[in-house]
């Protein structure tokens, strides 16, 4: 999970997570704009945060993660 330090959707989908009990790798982007840049291209231009990654498949951000937990697709 790509995160941003002040990012309210970053803190969702953390607690999401955490909840579901799925453990996850915090990767914060506020120091690393190449990063987030490179991340961005390789994602079809996603720009925004966070940025989920599932066994190393990009989904989307927390709307996209929630969405999976609402149709049962998330396991822990």
């Amino acid at each position: 999970v790509y995160t941003g330090a002040y990012c309210g959707y970053c803190n969702a989908a953390k607690k999401l997570l955490q909840t579901a009990g799925i453990p996850f790798e915090e990767i914060g982007l506020d120091d690393k704009p190449e990063l987030r840049q490179k991340l961005s291209e390789e994602n079809g231009h996603y720009r925004t945060i966070p940025m989920i990654f599932i066994d190393g498949k990009f989904i989307g951000g927390f709307t996209d993660l929630q969405a999976l937990q609402k149709q049962g697709r998330l396991l822990g």
